[in-house]
């Protein structure tokens, strides 16, 4: 995106790369010399029973993991029929990531979008395999609400689902979901700070302690904290400062009943940034210019206000008890609290205006202040039993439970005094004095109640064949109160409520050639029922929202390959794919005024991966996806939309890192990661695509270099976008304004142990 000018820092140039997709062969050749094992014969072993397998915590190290922290996934990773790409902590210390989103950096096919004026998003919103999976993230399997940006300081590792996966958790985007998994005591001592310094004022301390105590019976504590600040790379004036801790205390761990309460608390104060006018960026067309091609603004522009804010709050309560039955049997209840509060004013851009279309010195943007003023809060509690046993020759591994859920959205409305004034284009002045920002009298509050069971079952005939199958039944109820604007006569509140029973299941076939290898087929299915995502009911007939329509229904059929080689320490995924989504528009019949449900979107490809040590000096993790994203039926029956790509959907992507220690302590390591051009909106004709019609293709390249000290003392160097690529990160629903990919940064992080 060569377009962007006047950059902060000059543009180094980066040499002539090979075609993309030539890489994502790479991920599976690494090993290529070690394939002739698969060719083995699997040795005939005596039936036995699979002993239960629930985590109390997650002590993986580097960068491959053999399970998921969720007791609902019966197998080891490598028998699980479905993709899911695990990150670590330390391959998230290696790479100096700090949040959630730029941890997704990691997983191909995964996008970020910007929303739209009134809703801009300030957090992870997250696009994965053509759809928004913002509303499916999940802290330790309990829905995390709020869409806020999530800091990876308490995070042991990050689990990515895909593929519509309701019987897991429920009501989720058809693309699957994202779990963290927090950090708990163990009983094993850690202790260890980091300190950051680095570009444009970048300030961040980190605190992991832990250790096990002189009382109780397997007592252990930990603690863990942090402190970010810093200016947005690339940007004046937005800038991100946040704090948290998160302390939490065990009993009885290595005994027949333990008990866990973490408890996390994080603080946001943010000076958000409403992004930068797409204007005079490649393919730009807007009326009000009558196809000019003018010069884009200074990508450093920042078109707010100093007085802007985004200020979040997060209290999250757990308590975990968990008790052996049995050498195979453990009943587990977890409980929790959370709250999210998020409170912004942000200034958004607007509406072109030219006056003077051959003086584009004198063209100006409008501005309006927008307000969010939103409460969420989850309660919850949940019963498991995990449980092995045998029925003839057949083995069973079982994960069954029930689990009741409240969840609550409260959003109070905001509305300006008076208009604000508008920024000179290329020459915007952050001094100008907007109209203060006041609660609107608007109210909303949105509540969901769930009660749910499922049962999981993994059969396994023989040392081949292996059946998992899964069914979960939602029953829920949602209500919506809505009363609007206090300027609004006559004020008449309105009420509406949903209730229903959602059923998910899935079904996967495993075989295994050897111990190290499977082959698998599954299918998944997943429901998203009105107001599913946003606590939202509509009483316009035609909105999806709507109560008297049903839930959007998607499926995902899925073929693939697991394999772990070199000693256990490297695994090689491959997985091919088919989504389809329904139920995603609706019309009304002009003669009889029946409403119809008729909008079928379709994601299908290919996704490779790898991840671990192809030495133990050397470490990677790799990734790459080839989508083919269509609309079946879209929003009309015309041509302008049926058969056209989905937005925010790269037909390939592929991400990749990889480390390596030299015998004298130095470790070196680095990583590329490649997107390719995205739609910005869902139309065959782009030529009627008002503002930015797509997303250019762009690589980005990010290098380190560490080294420790002493067994205690460590320093370690990150470069992010070492060649200091222009790139477009994303893009807001209408198309107008856009936010930069990070320029070249650096940071110098102390790490001691002690």
């Amino acid at each position: 995106m060569s377009a962007i000018k006047n950059r902060k820092h000059p543009v180094a140039r980066l040499s002539a790369l090979a075609h993309p997709r030539a890489l994502g062969v790479m991920v599976v050749s690494l090993s290529a010399f070690d394939l002739a094992r698969a060719a083995e014969p699997a040795r005939d072993e005596p039936e036995v029973l699979q002993g239960v397998r629930v985590q109390e915590e997650v002590v993986e190290e580097g960068y491959k993991v053999d399970t998921a922290s969720s007791p609902k996934f019966t197998q080891p990773l490598l028998d699980t029929p479905q993709t899911i790409s695990v990150i670590t902590k330390e391959l998230l210390q290696d790479q100096g990531a700090a949040t959630l989103s730029e941890a997704l950096r990691n997983s191909p096919g995964i996008t970020f979008t910007m929303g739209e004026n009134g809703n801009t998003t300030t957090g992870d919103s997250v696009f994965m395999r053509g759809f928004d999976t913002s509303n499916s993230i999940f802290v330790d399997g309990i829905r995390d609400l709020g869409t806020v940006s999530r800091d990876t300081f308490n995070t042991e590792q990050v689990e990515i689902t895909k593929g519509p996966s309701g019987s897991d958790y429920g009501r989720t985007a058809p693309t699957g979901y994202i779990n963290l998994a927090s950090k708990v005591p163990t009983l094993e001592a850690v202790n260890q700070a980091s300190l950051t310094g680095g570009t444009d004022d970048r300030m961040r301390a980190t605190l992991d302690v832990g250790d096990t105590l002189p009382f109780g019976n397997g007592a252990a504590v930990r603690f863990n904290a942090m402190f970010d600040s810093g200016d947005k790379i690339g940007r004046d004036y937005a800038e991100n400062r946040r704090w948290g801790f998160a302390p939490s205390f065990a009993l009885g761990l290595g005994s027949d009943t333990r008990f866990y309460f973490n408890y996390l608390y994080t603080k946001q104060n943010n000076l958000p940034d409403g992004g930068i006018p797409a204007i005079g960026l490649p393919g730009y067309n807007n009326t009000v210019i009558a196809g000019l091609q003018p010069d884009p603004v200074d990508s450093t522009n920042f078109y707010g206000s100093t007085n802007d804010y985004d200020h979040v709050e997060t209290d999250m309560f757990t308590v975990r008890l968990e008790h052996d039955l049995g050498e195979r049997t453990v009943l587990r209840n977890v409980s929790r609290y959370g709250r999210t509060t998020e409170k912004y004013v942000l200034t958004g851009i607007n509406t072109l205006a030219a006056p003077n279309l051959a003086n584009p010195a004198t063209w100006t943007v409008s501005r309006s202040r927008q307000g969010k003023d939103q409460d969420n809060e989850i309660l919850t509690n949940q019963t498991s039993l995990n449980t092995s046993f045998g029925t003839g020759g057949v083995a069973h591994d079982l994960s069954t439970g029930v689990e009741i859920i409240y969840e609550r959205q409260d959003n109070y409305g905001f509305v300006a005094s008076g208009a604000g004034p508008a920024a000179n284009l290329y020459n915007p002045s952050v001094n100008d004095v907007f109209a203060a920002v006041v609660p609107s009298g608007a109210y909303t509050d949105g509540q969901t109640t769930t009660g749910a069971v499922y049962v999981f079952d993994t059969l396994h005939f023989g040392a081949r064949w292996l059946l998992t199958a899964g069914l979960r039944a939602d029953m829920y109820k949602t209500e919506f109160f809505s009363m609007p604007a206090s300027t609004v006569t006559p004020q008449t509140a309105s009420v509406l409520s949903d209730n229903d029973t959602l059923f998910s299941g899935k079904v996967g076939l495993v075989y295994k050639p050897v111990e190290y290898g499977s082959i698998y087929a599954t299918i998944a299915n997943a429901q998203l029922p009105p107001g599913g995502s946003n606590f939202t009911l509509s009483s316009t007939g035609t909105n999806l929202n709507s109560p008297n329509l049903d839930p959007q229904k998607s499926a995902n059929l899925e073929l693939g390959t697991k394999w772990d080689l070199l000693e256990n320490r490297l695994v090689l995924t491959a997985a091919a794919f088919h989504t389809t989504n329904k139920n995603d528009q609706a019309t009304v019949d002009a003669a009889t005024g029946e409403v119809e449900q008729y909008g079928e979107k379709r994601v299908k490809g290919v996704e490779l991966g790898v991840s671990g040590m192809i030495t133990p000096a050397w470490q990677i993790s790799a990734g790459a996806a080839f989508m083919d994203t269509k609309v079946v039926e879209g929003a009309t029956t015309s041509t302008t939309q049926n058969g056209s790509q989905l937005n925010f959907s790269p037909k390939f992507s592929f991400t990749s890192w990889t480390t390596y220690t030299l015998p004298f302590g130095l470790t070196i390591g680095g990583g590329a990661r490649y997107m390719d051009s995205q739609t910005t909106q869902i139309n065959n004709n782009t030529a009627t695509v008002t503002n930015l019609p797509g997303i250019d293709s762009y690589w980005v390249i990010d290098a380190m270099a560490g080294y420790d000290f002493s067994p205690k003392l460590g320093m370690q160097l990150n470069v992010t976008n070492l060649a200091d690529k222009d790139y477009i990160s994303s893009v807001n629903n209408g198309r107008s304004r856009y936010t930069l990919g990070a320029p070249r940064a650096g940071q110098l992080t102390l790490n001691y142990r002690f």
